[in-house]
């Protein structure tokens, strides 16, 4: 099974969150999903540790980001024309739009979020798996 896990929930994990965090570890270790991220998510997952000047939680981040089995989509045009279609669609913010375009064009089955916004977008394409 093929996940796109959205930069909140990447970022809890990354985070070691206390709240959601744990909840998103054993989420991945029960269902084992094939997961699938673009550079947007780590333009997002890497924005506070530079802005903080935090070197252990960069460093983390880019540890995550290096998997070797992750499957890393590039956001082309078509996935931008997507996008703009589910933004008009569903009034979404433009990186929330991309992300389902790029979850949706990559074939992905789920979308791990813990964005409530976005299922109702994700309806017809994909399941969303709210962590």
């Amino acid at each position: 099974m093929r996940a796109y896990l959205d930069s909140c929930v990447l970022i809890h994990l990354i985070e070691q969150s206390p709240l959601h965090g744990t909840t998103i570890k054993a989420a991945l270790k029960q269902c084992r999903p094939q997961m699938c991220w673009t550079a947007l998510t780590r333009l997002e997952c890497r924005t506070k540790p530079l802005r903080e000047n935090n070197h252990v939680l960069l460093a983390r981040t880019d540890g995550f980001f290096a998997q070797p089995d992750a499957i890393f989509p590039d956001l082309t045009a078509s996935a931008y024309e997507f996008a703009t279609e589910l933004r008009a669609r569903h009034r979404l913010k433009t990186p929330d739009a991309l992300h389902l375009a790029a979850a949706i064009q990559s074939g992905c089955e789920e979308f791990w979020t813990n964005d409530h916004r976005l299922d109702t977008a994700a309806d017809d394409h994909l399941k969303t798996v709210t962590l």
